[in-house]
């Protein structure tokens, strides 16, 4: 089931949080990992709070693991948490993967699902990061929309349990699938990018619109064979980020250690 437009158009950025969080056990057997929190705060929450100081209005969320939870905590509408901006609110939609096929989706395959709610261009986080400071700036949206590519990528500096990174980064700003083999240097992909609608459709994507057979489908060899056409962007965040993937690092996070 996907929940039905709260307001008119198409969501202009989409949450992932279907993930099992299986290295967050115990902590995730009764809470979704995105509902764990990090300074007082669920971790979906900082993404939806963002989305809403940076001034979007429609945000899909989707939902498998203890999905319900989800939908129950953030109901509809999401107000900034922000006291002196009570205008800004996101009004969320939910695509339930779990209810409507047993499993979660899978990054692509649950993108695809959602995607005839989502706009031409839209955002992509994952909702178990840790980003504090980073702004879904309209602007970088308008510069992507002019582009012409597929994906923008924003990449981190390795951390401890990724050390070789995921792909490389040219002087021209275009994000690269590096060979294993290849010397040159490798950042972390921070799950944050910006997409097109085009890179989920044919012919770079073969899943059926909406994903009506619940397919599940990972995200990388899309952006890999986009890359390798020329077709994605990147840059780096030197920002504050963790991926929030072990109980110790966030516990690490709460006590304001984690570096």
């Amino acid at each position: 089931m996907i929940s039905a437009p709260a307001a008119p158009g198409r969501a202009q950025a989409m949450v992932l949080a279907a993930g099992r969080g299986e290295r967050m056990r115990p902590l995730t057997d009764l809470t979704p990992k995105p509902l764990l929190e990090v300074q007082g705060r669920p971790l979906l929450q900082w993404h939806l709070d963002a989305l809403a100081r940076a001034g979007w209005r429609q945000a899909m969320v989707n939902t498998a693991w203890l999905g319900e939870q989800i939908p129950a905590r953030f109901s509809t509408r999401w107000l900034a948490d922000a006291a002196d901006e009570p205008q800004m609110g996101l009004e969320l939609r939910y695509s339930m993967e779990a209810q409507d096929f047993g499993v979660a989706l899978e990054t692509a395959g649950g993108i695809v699902r959602a995607l005839p709610l989502l706009d031409e261009c839209f955002w992509v986080v994952a909702g178990d990061v840790y980003v504090p400071g980073f702004d879904f700036a309209p602007e970088a949206m308008q510069r992507f929309a002019a582009s012409g590519k597929l994906a923008h990528l924003w990449l981190v500096p390795n951390p401890a349990h990724n050390p070789k990174g995921d792909f490389g980064l040219s002087e021209q700003g275009l994000a690269l699938n590096l060979p294993a083999d290849h010397p040159g240097p490798r950042h972390t992909y921070s799950t944050i990018g910006l997409y097109r609608r085009e890179l989920f459709q044919p012919p770079h994507c073969d899943i059926p619109a909406g994903n009506p057979q619940g397919i599940a489908a990972p995200l990388a060899p899309l952006l890999r064979a986009a890359m390798d056409a020329g077709q994605v962007s990147a840059e780096v965040w030197h920002g504050d980020w963790t991926d929030v993937g072990t109980p110790e690092r966030l516990v690490a996070l709460n006590q304001e250690i984690y570096q």
